[in-house]
């Protein structure tokens, strides 16, 4: 069963609150034979970067429930650093979509896009039962175009689960 909290109770939280940020290095260990840092090295930093946000946003624990949208744009090479940034788009019930975004860091800090990535989070008590989340607080323009298409996505999800995909 899952724990819910009538939304006129439920609080909400604003983007802000559970943005995150991380920087990263790119060694030896994280290249591939191409000389270019490792997918499922970027992913599983990805993967930490949504648990924070997801986590910081409930208030608990949280799981990944799916990667729906995992795209890359460029490589990040040896010495690169690789900066993440993750935010909250969307939230349902006790689930939460977050967006991570990876950029190689120039010196000079200028960032490129390396990739973006949706994950879906679903807070969990401390039996590993899903529970309520926070409601999420637009304050930009940017934050509610980002909950539109993250509507758009959720239904796509639901629409692929229900044909088995």
């Amino acid at each position: 069963m899952i724990e819910t909290t009538p939304a006129e109770e439920r609080p909400e939280r604003p983007v802000s609150h559970s943005e995150t940020w991380q920087s990263c290095l790119v060694m030896q260990g994280h290249i591939n034979g191409y000389g270019r840092l490792f997918g499922g090295v970027l992913m599983s930093w990805i993967d930490q970067v949504a648990g924070i946000v997801a986590r910081r946003h409930a208030g608990c624990e949280a799981t990944t429930a799916a990667v729906d949208s995992l795209v890359f744009h460029a490589p990040a090479l040896l010495n690169d650093i690789v900066v993440l940034r993750g935010r909250v788009t969307h939230v349902g019930q006790t689930s939460m979509e977050v967006r991570v975004d990876s950029f190689r860091e120039e010196a000079d800090g200028t960032r490129h896009l390396i990739n973006r990535a949706y994950l879906v989070m679903v807070a969990i008590d401390s039996s590993g039962k899903s529970r309520s989340v926070p409601g999420l607080r637009l304050e930009t323009e940017q934050e509610r175009m980002e909950w539109e298409t993250a509507a758009r996505r959720d239904r796509l999800r639901r629409e692929r689960r229900a044909e088995g995909y």
